[in-house]
């Protein structure tokens, strides 16, 4: 069997059948789809160099692109734009988020109805506000007031949206009581057994919380979302919230799993933190780099198996960077924010555990050689990617 098949094969062991099926479906749609969802295969493949190996460690994403920035709804429960994804998250070289962002937009080209010229170009732009970010040193955010472009219109979205139409959306009235929509896009039905459990789990759960019924459970279904997390045990929880039936709730409980980034982190002896499991680490990096903490964010133990539980993050509340209209300024905006954005989460969560100070992270980016070796190697990984892709593309899979 050839070796990247085999190391997929590997990696989905256990998962859903039925959602795998999905995830494989659309890794073959395009390089991107598939960067996406072979995060591991992407740190195998990561070359040797002094720009990745020896840049100061940071806390990072670990499976950025540029489909993983999107707004949140806080726990103050305002808006924030951020990176929403931090699964693969670890302590690595700064510089690694940022060759994962830039071959995103490489790959992306068809997603992004770009010419290749036009992908460098906005590659090189990401790159330089990523850089200028780091050399002020000092970490901010994206504020819907002063947005422009394609991120003012995702926080116009949601000062206009009105939680019983997103309801409307997810769910089916019947009677005055809300259940989840079973659509097969993004909800499949789960076994009595099932939502029994998660009942039961839930229930446990919300007696140690400040407002118990606000967690009742009214039903429950297996979500479908991503692409990289496709199949593995993850649920869309429909609560009472603030009432029945245009207050309800939806959250989203995850199963997590090791960070694909550790073989390649043990190849540069970088050591990682001893964590009480994978759920907690990831809500700990979240919550180091967002510049709120995320709504409901709780890492939880379900079925024996750490898992992260979160407000439902809607699939439309990330930037629809397709949507450009082919005005590269406006596009040149969105990837100038994103790199901003990555910077200000480095620098937020700089000085930690083990990650460099933001004085260090500051004087790496003093150079501009470090710019083009980067660049060298976002080239390399975009070839990577493609062949990568092909070949799971003519697969049996």
């Amino acid at each position: 069997m050839n070796p990247i098949i085999e190391a997929i094969r590997k990696r989905d062991s256990g998962r859903d059948p039925e959602r795998l099926t999905m995830r494989y479906a659309k890794m073959k749609e395009s390089p991107f789809v598939f960067l996406r969802g072979a995060c591991h295969l992407f740190y195998d493949a990561l070359p040797d160099a002094p720009v990745l190996d020896r840049a100061p460690l940071a806390w990072c994403c670990g499976d950025l692109h540029f489909e993983n920035f999107g707004s949140y709804k806080a726990d103050n429960r305002l808006v924030y734009f951020d990176i929403n994804d931090f699964d693969e998250s670890a302590l690595a070289p700064c510089t690694w988020d940022i060759v994962r962002l830039l071959t995103s937009i490489r790959c992306g080209a068809e997603t992004l109805r770009a010419t290749e010229a036009e992908t460098r170009a906005v590659a090189s732009d990401c790159l330089h506000s990523y850089r200028a970010a780091l050399l002020r040193g000092k970490p901010l955010w994206v504020e819907g007031e002063t947005s422009s472009g394609l991120i003012h219109d995702l926080f116009v979205a949601l000062a206009e949206r009105k939680r019983e139409n997103f309801l409307d959306r997810r769910t089916i009235l019947d009677d005055g009581q809300r259940r989840i929509k079973i659509d097969g896009i993004k909800a499949l039905a789960v076994a009595a057994s099932e939502r029994d459990k998660v009942t039961a789990f839930m229930k446990r759960w919300a007696a140690e919380q400040p407002k118990p019924g606000f967690f009742k459970v009214l039903d429950v279904a297996r979500r479908i979302a991503g692409t990289g997390s496709l199949g593995v045990t993850r649920y869309v929880i429909l609560v009472d919230g603030k009432g029945s039936p245009d207050e309800n709730y939806l959250l989203d409980l995850k199963a997590t799993h090791p960070s694909s980034l550790l073989p390649r982190l043990r190849q540069i002896d970088v050591i990682q933190p001893v964590w009480q499991d994978e759920a907690r680490r990831i809500a700990t990096i979240q919550n180091r780099l967002q510049a709120v903490d995320h709504a409901f964010l709780q890492p939880v133990t379900y079925d024996g198996q750490p898992c992260i539980l979160r407000d439902l993050q809607p699939s439309e509340d990330r930037v629809a960077i397709g949507d450009w209209g082919k005005k590269l300024d406006r596009l040149r905006d969105v990837v100038y924010a994103m790199g901003n954005v990555l910077a200000w989460d480095q620098l937020r969560a700089s000085g930690r555990g083990g990650a460099a100070s933001a004085d260090q992270l500051s004087d790496f980016a003093q150079g501009e050689r470090w710019m083009s070796e980067l660049l060298e190697t976002v080239d390399a990984m975009t070839k990577t990617t493609h062949e990568q892709w092909e070949t799971f593309r003519q697969s049996a899979l």
